[in-house]
């Protein structure tokens, strides 16, 4: 089963620059992934799991925003 960096991050006890730091990755950058809100290229997600001693695949990778009013549906 694969976790999200964030969970990755808490279990580890990495905090936020240490991960910046260990990836060699832009602070905000990091953050987008960390967040959910940015799909890491190939290159970045070596990184970020190396920076986590895992591999890519342990990782689960993507948005996890809820998108909302897609094509003008939406709650209520």
């Amino acid at each position: 089963m694969t976790k999200s960096v964030a969970e990755f991050c808490r279990e580890q006890s990495i905090g936020f620059d240490a991960l910046v730091e260990k990836s060699g990755l832009l602070p905000d950058r990091v953050a987008a992934i960390v967040a959910g809100r940015w799909t890491p290229s190939p290159e970045e997600r070596q990184k970020i799991a190396s920076a986590l001693n895992v591999t890519p695949d342990e990782v689960t990778w993507g948005h996890t925003t809820p998108i909302q009013h897609i094509y003008g549906h939406g709650p209520g």
